[in-house]
């Protein structure tokens, strides 16, 4: 008896990226292009000039109705009531325990209109959890399979999105939401991202999302923009160092502890808070801290020592190709999370020094 394989998914752009040469690779439940000619110039590109992202395997619900800003709220860790329409804000989708289901951002795309994008891997989850506290007065629309997001990021994403949309994007805020065409394209644009640069996220129908991707490779030709695989998102990501679910958080981590204490807007009722609250008055046992490794590179899943004991673990590393560094997440006890604490990785049986240090690895220029 054989089994059979799951098919993975393919986005609507699978075309173009094998076109472009790129290596695929599975991704939550997908064929997603890992890297192109190579992941240090790539994420050298998205710092320099510009890069094209292909992220149509995240999720995207939409919500509707009168009492949606109010049952977001209840779901969602941070200030959604405190969105106007055109805003979107970072936030946590929290149990009752206080973990971590997702994190997520949620737009404000009209009065009584929302839009939450959730990590890919987590759709069908974040779906049956949000469905089993919305208010019946709020409708769930899931289009995470018909809805294609193009991110262009870097300090010449705004130019180059500029001359292909009737979208005033150069003046949109930070984390700001708007509508217009894209390459005659009906989409909505976030001035968002995963990668500590400027840039913007634009959410288009799955059958426009090839001709946004090829204008836009077309406009930022002379500027140097570069297809981006997930390879270089994971890196830029880390030396910002925003948290990636399933390595950094999940369902064992508390915000708390997982440096996202931020996100939770404690004077407001949400699930979770109860717990969280505790959480934060007693003090987390361990911290997620930085560190930068002398002479390796810690991966995921690599234990940390002090003294030669097993104090932690690492949850996500790479080399830094901005910092020129090896960097890392691990969670430590919170006695030995301090900046500047030497602490050790343990890598093919050795240990190797790590620093902890203050993050972000990374910050653009002003």
């Amino acid at each position: 008896m054989t089994t059979e394989a799951p098919t993975m998914r393919r986005t609507p752009l699978y075309d173009k990226h094998t076109e472009l040469g790129a290596k695929m690779v599975p991704f939550a439940g997908y064929e997603m292009p890992i890297q192109y000619e190579g992941i240090i110039s790539e994420h050298r590109a998205v710092r320099g000039r510009a890069g094209l992202f292909d992220l149509s395997h995240m999720g995207e619900f939409f919500f509707t109705g009168a009492g949606a800003g109010p049952a977001l709220d209840r779901l969602v860790s941070s200030d959604i009531a405190g969105l106007a329409p055109g805003q979107a804000r970072y936030g946590l989708l929290t149990n009752e325990r206080g973990t971590i289901v997702d994190d997520v951002i949620v737009y404000r795309t009209g009065d009584a209109d929302y839009m939450m994008v959730v990590n890919a891997a987590n759709i069908a989850k974040d779906r049956a959890h949000v469905l089993a506290h919305l208010r019946e007065d709020v409708t769930l629309d899931d289009r995470s399979y018909g809805t294609a997001l193009v991110a262009i990021q870097g300090p010449r994403a705004a130019e180059i999105l500029a001359s292909r949309t009737d979208a005033d994007v150069k003046s949109l805020p930070s984390f700001g939401v708007t509508h217009g065409r894209v390459a005659g394209a009906s989409a909505t644009v976030a001035r968002t991202g995963y990668t500590g640069e400027d840039g913007f996220e634009v959410f288009v129908a799955n059958a426009e999302a090839p001709r946004v991707w090829d204008a836009l490779l077309v406009a930022g030709r002379d500027a140097g923009i570069k297809p981006i695989g997930l390879g270089a998102r994971d890196t830029l990501r880390l030396e910002a160092r925003f948290s990636l679910y399933g390595n950094d958080i999940d369902e064992t981590t508390d915000p708390i502890e997982a440096g996202l204490g931020w996100t939770c807007k404690l004077d407001k009722d949400f699930i979770g808070h109860d717990a969280i609250a505790a959480k934060k008055a007693q003090g987390p046992a361990r911290k997620i801290v930085g560190l930068v490794v002398e002479g390796g590179v810690a991966r995921h899943g690599h234990e940390v020592t002090s003294a030669g004991e097993v104090v932690g673990q690492v949850t996500s590393g790479t080399y830094g190709p901005t910092v020129d560094k090896n960097i890392a997440l691990a969670y430590v006890p919170t006695p030995l999370s301090k900046v500047g604490t030497a602490l050790a990785v343990r890598i093919r049986g050795k240990d190797v020094p790590a620093t902890v240090v203050k993050t972000p690895f990374y910050r653009r220029p002003e």
